[in-house]
């Protein structure tokens, strides 16, 4: 499931956006100025970035400086009318990595999303280091510790998965139930005990908890 924050000012024009990335089963956040949106991007792991420059409060260059300056390598996406070489640069500069010119047809905005999405996420190494040794492989969906596999139940690495995807971040029992057992009945306790599990095979701070927070696994 892949999660995109949206930064538009223009209201229809943010809509259309919206409304065409559901449809592609993107999950999308949007917001109409750069400090709610930087705020987002502090409070839930994202997997994309779609900035307008000319937005409210804070403009999409600010932003992106925000988002560099705090180690934060999610793939930005520009949006703008801008067609100065010089605005172009300063972004590139920042840390963006792509731009798409206003108005653009939506089907080059998902060729752009998919391609960046792609090329971001399909290095040759894609393991992700996390605490007390152990490794995570993105592709393969394998918890590694000292190189050795961990062997994990089909829901324990579901939910496993979105932790080290909103890595950094807690998770309450409501996202997990929401997002990993879509909605699904099921009691908080199970969901308790399902983490448990996961601690009793990895380490018992490995998944970190804090009182009417959550859980989250650290970077």
């Amino acid at each position: 499931m892949i999660k995109i924050l949206l930064l538009e000012d223009d209201y229809l024009y943010k809509e259309s956006i919206k409304e065409f990335l559901e449809e592609l089963d993107f999950v999308v956040d949007d917001f109409e100025n750069g400090e709610d949106a930087l705020n987002a991007i502090f409070e839930t792991r994202y997997d994309l970035l779609l900035l307008d420059i000319r937005v409210p409060k804070m403009d999409g260059f600010s932003l992106v400086k925000y988002v560099r300056d705090a180690n934060i390598d999610t793939p930005i996406i520009i949006l703008t009318s801008l067609t100065d070489i010089k605005d172009l640069s300063r972004g590139y500069e920042l840390g963006c990595n792509d731009y798409i010119r206003k108005p653009f047809d939506m089907i080059e905005l998902k060729f752009r999303i998919e391609q960046l999405i792609k090329n971001h996420f399909s290095s040759s190494d894609d393991s992700i280091q996390l605490d007390f040794g152990f490794k995570y492989s993105i592709k393969k969906s394998i918890l590694y510790k000292d190189n050795l596999i961990v062997e994990l139940s089909q829901k324990e690495l579901e939910v496993l998965a979105y932790l080290v995807q909103n890595r950094g971040f807690y998770v309450s029992l409501e996202t997990l139930h929401q997002n990993v057992w879509e909605g699904k009945e099921i009691s908080f306790s199970d969901i308790r005990m399902c983490i448990k599990r996961l601690r009793e095979k990895t380490d018992k701070d490995f998944i970190k908890t804090k009182r009417y927070l959550g859980y989250k696994i650290d970077k």
